[in-house]
């Protein structure tokens, strides 16, 4: 009877040595972990390379160079884990930016060209909406397009010109801080809308709708989940958050330009997926997200002090985005095996007993 307890109280210990292992393993493969430990060696090479990167104002300052692609990938977070893509966003804010310039022109005040940013990019947004959700059209094919709409009615009407008269208050939201503070007013808004999107995605039903749409928009369909409508909605705020960038970029630069946040849509989109949001949609979290913006953000800073080229800034940005595409499934690849071995074991062990 005594060897017998024995003989319990031995496997219990085994096998909670081996589930605790198993949570340790399982947490230092996660791939916000390994981000995390990426931008803790990134804060101790740079650190040690230049003594200017630790500065308290440094590190502030330089959210306004990536605060407003930060913003543009809190929707698109939406976007992906839905199983779509927006490639249209940076063009929105062509638009957007082309919009409020056109009313500076004319007289309208900080107010009025806030309202007109706002609206010209949920417009966009819902203009793509229509034919991706309602029309059933591939979300890559209609973003391509309507990136070339909307980027074309700046360039077609401005030409080589811009809009560089805005009203003296303007210049706050992409130039200001808060208060008599250090803190920029765009990382400030981009922390609380960083809040606001985490807390739909993670804790409404919104947002577990979101998950099982990029899991199967069919069986979510069967399901009972308005997906047609969830898709839309999530255009539109795609549209409203690169109008919202828009005010920010175009008030911290004071002009608009035809060219105007070229490229930004690409960044947003490594940004959602470095952050460990899977391309085909369903699996991903905010978390992941925000430690991309930092880990991003503050190697290009770092790679600033160093002045490497930024060709080389481009050719790092790519890489990292190979990455976390291949590592998440080369660890899931692992875990399915792994989880496979488990089980043969274990049928092997009832045969045996």
């Amino acid at each position: 009877m005594a060897e017998y307890k024995k003989s319990l109280v031995d496997t219990s210990r085994l096998v909670r040595d081996r589930t605790t292992k198993s949570r340790i393993v399982d947490f230092i493969t996660r791939w916000e972990f390994i981000i995390f430990a990426l931008i803790v060696f990134e804060v101790i090479v740079f650190s040690n390379l230049t003594p200017y990167f630790l500065d308290t104002f440094n590190l502030l300052n330089t959210t306004f160079n990536f605060s407003e692609k930060a913003i543009l990938a809190l929707p698109m977070i939406f976007i992906i884990l839905c199983g779509d893509i927006d490639i249209s966003v940076a063009a929105i804010i062509a638009l957007s930016s082309f919009t409020m310039g056109f009313a500076a022109a004319h007289g309208a005040g900080t107010g009025t060209l806030i309202i007109v940013g706002l609206l010209s990019g949920l417009a966009a947004g819902l203009f793509n909406g229509v034919f991706v959700a309602i029309l059933g059209m591939p979300s890559i094919a209609v973003t391509l397009a309507t990136q070339s709409i909307f980027r074309g009615i700046p360039q077609a009407i401005l030409e080589d010109q811009a809009y560089t008269h805005y009203p003296e208050g303007f210049g706050y939201f992409g130039q200001g801080y808060i208060g008599n503070s250090m803190l920029p007013f765009e990382f400030f808004l981009f922390l609380v809308l960083a809040v606001i999107t985490g807390f739909v995605i993670h804790k409404t039903t919104y947002g577990r709708k979101l998950y099982a749409i990029g899991n199967s928009a069919t069986a979510s369909k069967f399901s009972g989940i308005p997906v047609r409508r969830i898709r839309m909605i999530n255009f539109a705020l795609t549209g409203l958050f690169a109008g919202i960038a828009a005010i920010l970029l175009t008030s911290r630069i004071g002009s608009t330009r035809p060219n105007i946040a070229l490229g930004y849509e690409l960044e947003a989109i490594t940004l959602v997926v470095l952050g460990g949001v899977s391309i085909t949609g369903g699996k991903g979290n905010i978390f992941g997200v925000i430690l991309a913006v930092f880990l991003l953000g503050y190697l290009k800073f770092g790679m600033a002090l160093l002045n490497m080229s930024a060709k080389i800034m481009i050719i790092t940005t790519g890489a990292l985005l190979i990455v976390a595409v291949l590592i998440p499934e080369f660890i899931s690849i692992r875990k399915k095996k792994n989880k496979l071995k488990k089980q043969k074991k274990d049928e092997n062990t009832e045969e045996v007993a």
